[in-house]
């Protein structure tokens, strides 16, 4: 598989070179000044792009599972009740995860393809009158199936079940890339990871603690210590690490964040939202569909396509990557074999996503799929032609290519 080829997976993503270079650094003291000068503004930097003032950030040497591990150990107990959806392949291993601690999950079985169902979540709540639930979980952005969920709308059903249930939120694909608004949102943790929207290799868990959640350690009884928000937040307090930290990665995470601040997090957002369109038009041309049922639904940051019946998406990501070294995702769960994904996060330009928009033509024309050759290439070729130049992003974005 050719290197020089941008990646097409929803994570991790493309890495620019500003970043290689911010990250290839020989190694620091990590009890010194020096990595005190770098962490802490990685912290607030963390902050501004959850949109939050009122919670703390954490970041431990992890990845976005490692964060879904802390969020729970660090404030439920076992045998407590959290209620969550099951519509994709990462909701339903987050479930996993707390049934392995000894959690009782509640689970509302769902469509693949649709979110997580405010409504439902709305009935259970104001049905749960001994106020049992301790938690809700959602996958805002489920990569599995490319889909993305309304926080807001789950938040408005706790809300109007007046019910104390904490909300936690799985943003690894969305933060950085998609709106995301943790005090607005109400949300008492937020959890992403430094290998998608931020452009960085795997490595770092990041969270959004609210007061709330920090208050519920006192109770906790769920066993931790990597993980452990009370040591990593007394040590944050003065610019120190309960361990050996990732100090490049850190270091990276930082840039990372001033680059996407430098083209304007709302330029970014509404970068992502033209490049998926130009994606979705593609899917529409050759006669497609997506995963997600409706366009409400559609993720800007991955595009799952159902292929057509008698044939194999896995096929497709097979072929890509061994004759044209392009790497696409394959669809996982009850979806393998169903679907093949477009991942379009990150460092990603409108001329990137026709690279990787021609190479899916051509591998489903060699594996006989129903489709023109050029049709959706064409069609994005056709939006991003007349949507060019609409954002400010175009300075940024070059700098951002791998």
């Amino acid at each position: 598989m050719s290197t020089q080829n941008p990646i097409f997976i929803p994570g991790p993503t493309n890495i620019p070179e500003e970043l290689r270079r911010a990250i290839s650094n020989p190694s620091i003291d990590h009890r010194s000044e020096t990595f005190v000068e770098m962490f802490k503004p990685a912290l607030a930097a963390v902050k501004r792009v959850l949109k939050t003032t009122t919670a703390e950030a954490l970041i431990f040497p992890s990845t976005g599972t490692g964060g879904w591990e802390a969020a729970i150990t660090n404030t439920l107990s076992p045998g407590d009740k959290v209620l969550a959806a099951r519509h994709g392949m990462f909701s339903h291993r987050w479930i996993d995860l707390c049934q392995r601690h000894k959690l009782d999950v509640e689970i509302l079985e769902c469509e693949w393809g649709t979110g997580a169902p405010a409504d439902l979540f709305a009935e259970r709540l104001a049905a749960d009158k001994d106020r049992a639930i301790k938690a809700v979980l959602v996958t805002h952005n489920e990569t599995a199936t490319g889909v993305k969920s309304d926080v807001a709308a789950v938040r408005r059903a706790i809300d109007s079940a007046d019910h104390p249930a904490m909300l936690f939120v799985d943003g690894v694909s969305s933060i950085a890339s998609m709106d995301f608004r943790m005090d607005e949102w109400g949300i008492d943790i937020a959890i992403t990871g430094s290998q998608k929207g931020f452009m960085l290799p795997p490595g770092l868990a990041i969270l959004g603690i609210s007061q709330k959640a920090i208050a519920a350690m006192d109770t906790a009884q769920c066993p931790r210590c990597f993980f452990d928000f009370q040591d990593m937040l007394k040590t944050n307090a003065t610019g120190g690490f309960p361990y050996t930290p990732p100090a490049n990665l850190i270091r990276g995470l930082t840039v990372a964040i001033g680059m996407l601040e430098d083209e304007g997090l709302e330029d970014v957002f509404a970068r992502h939202h033209r490049i998926a369109e130009g994606v979705r038009k593609a899917v529409a041309a050759w006669g497609l569909s997506l995963c997600a049922i409706t366009p409400d639904l559609y993720s800007d940051t991955v595009s799952t396509v159902v292929v057509p019946a008698g044939f194999d998406g896995t096929e497709v990501v097979t072929m890509a990557a061994t004759k044209y070294g392009v790497p696409f995702g394959v669809g996982l769960g009850e979806v393998a074999g169903k679907v093949f994904r477009i991942g379009h996060l990150g460092s990603m330009t409108d001329v990137m996503a026709l690279s990787g928009i021609a190479t899916a033509e051509m591998v489903m024309a060699d594996l006989g799929f129903p489709i023109m050759l050029g049709s959706g290439v064409a069609a994005a070729q056709d939006h991003y032609r007349t949507t060019a130049g609409s954002l400010n992003t175009t300075a940024s974005n070059t700098k951002n290519a791998a």
